[in-house]
């Protein structure tokens, strides 16, 4: 909206007009009487002054919401991988026209609407939380949907603009760009959105009709009851007489209207509007407020407005050792978001100093980092830490940075002497440099598990994550958190552990499984 639209947009307003009006005839009135310096510009002035502050307020508050719904042009790719000319090159998103082809890949932003051609691994997955509010990533493939009115979340074969690929490598055709796209309709949507009158507008603007009739009514009745005295020879004249009882009406007039109203309702709704950005809301103009505050009933979606959509490992069961009971132990851990800051309880709610001394916390962050696909990062613009890839995978990683590194006993404040972009990924950096990549089989739905196969020293190990019952199907033995010690996995053990998760009831639980010697049949503990 140009500027000089929002400036005119706050004098919009009847009591506003009204007062306008009343300091134009008041300086009017004061320069044809003679009037001249300060004494003509003062009355005329402080209501100036008023509906100028009052407009300033409203001006800055809504280009504020307009550069925060300008925003959503950040959800839009900057670049694409696109099939010119026989081979692919990379060109800017805003050179894509529907029928290009484009390959996407794990953390890439989907430049434009597009439909799935080709597969290039055997699976993709995509975050559209931004777009549909799914909390976790949608398996996409190749054949169309039958349903019909199908809504997003029924186009499996759509890649969204402004959705991120997390997982898998594929190329689509372009079917839209720019408004044309899911997301840009969204945006168009929002800044087409056509202003309504507000409950308290509607009766602002009610009290200024009744307020301008009643001092109409006023002032011409002040004016013709006095009209025998316009001959009063102490006004010079008749013509001097009216004048004199015409500025005695407008004074009465400017005195009835309420100059300070509207400065005062634009500053209520300014301070509401100052609470609702501490809360990351957008307010279009300051009379949505008062809207909202009238609001009953809020229909709303899950995820990016009652939740932030980063998930965080709060709970880490191990087991203790199996000459106790119960055999199962289980660790605490501070931090909902994706930076590396939390600490580590034990169940008797005391804080480890050095959690890399517990055998399987080491394990679990080891195999943590090793059999992980994503990536976090520190974002300096936004002062925030993001992800690529898969929310539970970079919870994952998260949870290896608040475990630290064994060998070092200053390593709690050692970790705190860092950068925050050396920080994302310090702990989780060191053991992908401490073992080398032989092989990755991706998550499938068959496995259930995803596994990664390194060497180290000679010898090769293999790290499993999945789902429970998947891992412990293939595991032989169990590590126990006391002596560091490996034990048979009884059916007994195995039962109990069972008993657990279902007791428990673990929203999606990865269970880590490390497989010794791969290439040999050997031995595969639990931790």
């Amino acid at each position: 909206t140009p500027f000089w639209k929002l400036v005119l947009k706050q004098f919009d307003d009847l009591l506003v007009k009204i007062l306008i009006a009343a300091a134009v005839v008041s300086f009017l009135l004061a320069r044809l009487n003679g009037e001249t310096g300060l004494t003509a510009f003062l009355e005329p002035s402080v209501i100036f002054m008023i509906l100028a502050a009052n407009a300033a307020v409203g001006v800055i508050t809504e280009t504020n919401a307009e550069k925060a719904l300008e925003e959503l042009r950040a959800y839009q790719a900057d670049v694409a991988t696109v099939l010119r000319n026989g081979c692919f090159s990379i060109l800017p998103a805003t050179e894509l026209v529907p029928g290009d082809i484009v390959e996407v890949g794990v953390g890439c932003k989907v430049p434009a609407d597009m439909r799935m051609v080709e597969m290039l691994s055997h699976q993709l997955r995509v975050d559209q939380a931004i777009l549909t509010g799914e909390s976790c990533s949608v398996a996409k493939e190749l054949d169309s949907t039958s349903a019909m009115n199908a809504v997003y979340q029924d186009k499996t074969n759509i890649l969204f603009s402004g959705t991120v690929v997390v997982a898998g490598r594929a190329r689509a055709v372009v079917i839209g760009v720019g408004s044309n796209t899911a997301m840009g309709s969204i945006r168009d949507a929002m800044l087409r959105t056509e202003d309504e009158a507000t409950p308290l507008k509607k009766k602002l603007d009610e009290f200024g009709t009744f307020l301008a009739k009643v001092i109409a009514g006023i002032c011409i009745l002040v004016w013709v009851v006095n009209i025998g005295h316009f001959r009063d020879p102490s006004h010079g004249g008749f013509l001097r007489g009216a004048i004199h009882y015409f500025k005695v009406a407008v004074a009465l007039a400017v005195a009835a209207i309420p100059e300070g109203l509207p400065a005062v309702v634009t500053t209520c709704l300014a301070l509401g509007t100052k609470r609702m950005a501490r809360l990351n809301a957008i307010v279009r103009s300051l009379p949505s407020v008062e809207t909202l505050g009238c609001t009953t009933v809020i229909c709303s979606d899950k995820t990016g407005t009652l939740t932030t959509n980063m998930m965080s490992v709060s709970k880490v069961c191990v087991v203790r050792s199996v000459h106790q009971r119960p055999i199962t132990d289980e660790y605490s851990i501070s931090g909902t978001t994706f930076a590396p800051d939390g600490f580590i309880y034990d169940a008797s709610e005391n804080q480890l100093e050095f959690p890399p001394q517990s055998p399987c916390l080491l394990h679990i962050a080891m195999c943590s980092a090793l059999c992980n696909e994503s990536t976090l990062q520190y974002n300096p613009d936004k002062k925030s830490y993001e992800k690529i890839g898969e929310s539970t995978e970079v919870a994952l990683r998260v949870l290896v940075e608040k475990v630290g590194l064994p060998g070092f006993d200053s390593m709690p404040s050692a970790l705190n002497m860092l950068t925050k972009h050396e920080r994302a990924s310090y702990c989780n950096h060191y053991w992908e440099n401490q073992f080398r990549k032989i092989s990755v089989l991706d998550f499938s739905r068959d496995r259930k598990m995803m596994s990664v196969l390194c060497s180290r020293k000679q010898q090769e190990i293999m790290f499993s994550k999945g789902a429970p019952e998947s891992v412990m199907a293939r595991c032989t033995h169990i590590l126990c958190n006391d002596d560091g010690s490996s034990v048979p996995l009884t059916m007994d053990i195995r039962n109990e552990l069972e008993a657990r998760f279902q007791r428990k009831r673990y929203p999606k639980v990865p269970s880590i499984s490390i497989k010794t010697n791969a290439r040999r049949p050997t031995k595969s503990f639990l931790c």
